[in-house]
């Protein structure tokens, strides 16, 4: 089988190809902006430059029977853009509404979209986010993965061509980009953290558990027209999260009981609002519809990834100094 992975470059869309190179019933197809920076055996890869209106993606299209559509501008976190929402709308819907219009014309079989949970909310309070939840995006960049998921429904009803669309949650690794990188870093020092009240619930998903089910989506026929919300199927306080990442680098991670109200307030007032809802409220998500319909289990559970992390992290810093 044939398979277009977008966005191959990226955090998830390497450890993808890396795996399904490994897999001798599939031939890989990758697309990047940049050069690749890692050679895998049966892959062929392609720069296409994914912020022109309509690249032409004939070539890496040819004989794919699945595209899986990793590609998107991501959260930024340093924002120079004067219309964010513009800029997250040309490339994360009219984007993608080119590569499947032309993967729709090629004969493609399967378009595999990775969305985001944030599709549903940035937090959830009492009830857990399902299939059936009702949508709230709360960020420009979620609001344009949802505006694209509902333009693919569209473009792809009637066709012979299937959609799986998946929103994952936080996905974590020891080289995993973002807030998460950060908060890796900071545990990396050792200073203590004023996290020691917060009483929440997590849900996230390593990255390894993430390609295994994205490889899972490709084949099995279950998955054909589907939604999925997938997590590595146990929920972690953020004090717990720190502790096990401070496992994995050997450290016993001091955690101050300041009052989260108090938190939240110094968040207000220095405009980090969205770093107190990760750190201190609730995500969780329901992701059994996965395991029933598809027979999905996690490859590693929460606590070994992310003791995996920190050590990882920690072996990585050691060896470049």
């Amino acid at each position: 089988m044939k398979i277009l992975i977008t966005g191959s470059t990226g955090f998830v869309g390497s450890a993808l190809c890396k795996h399904l190179s490994s897999i001798s019933d599939y031939a890989v197809v990758g697309t990047g902006r940049g050069a690749l920076r890692e050679e895998f055996s049966h892959l062929t890869y392609f720069p296409i430059d994914y912020s022109q209106p309509e690249p032409d993606w004939s070539p890496a299209l040819d004989q794919v029977e699945v595209v899986v559509h990793l590609a998107a501008r991501a959260h930024v976190m340093s924002e120079l853009s004067v219309d964010p929402m513009s800029e997250f709308r040309a490339v994360n819907v009219l984007g993608t509404l080119a590569l499947a219009r032309q993967a729709l014309g090629a004969g493609v079989k399967r378009f595999v979209y990775i969305s985001s949970i944030g599709v549903n909310g940035s937090f959830t309070e009492g009830n857990r986010f399902t299939e059936q939840s009702t949508v709230n995006p709360h960020a420009q960049y979620a609001l344009s993965k949802w505006e694209a998921e509902e333009s693919l429904r569209k473009l792809l009803q009637g066709t012979s061509m299937e959609l799986v669309i998946v929103r994952p949650p936080l996905v974590y690794a020891a080289h995993a980009p973002g807030n998460f990188q950060r908060l890796l870093k900071l545990a990396a020092t050792g200073v203590p953290l004023p996290l020691g009240l917060v009483r929440n619930s997590r849900s996230m998903i390593a990255l390894e558990n993430l390609v295994g089910f994205i490889t899972l989506c490709i084949k099995h026929p279950q998955a054909a027209n589907q939604l999925f919300l997938v997590s590595d199927h146990s929920d972690i306080s953020t004090p717990d999260l720190i502790r096990y990442i401070g496992k994995g680098m050997g450290r016993r991670m001091v955690l101050i009981p300041l009052p989260v109200s108090f938190i939240r307030i110094m968040a207000v007032c220095v405009g980090k609002q969205n770093l107190y809802t990760q750190l201190c409220r609730s995500l969780v998500i329901d992701s059994s519809k996965a395991t029933q319909l598809l027979g999905w289990v996690p490859t590693v559970n929460a606590e070994q990834a992310l003791v995996a992390a920190g050590r990882e992290f920690i072996n990585n810093r050691a060896s470049r100094t």
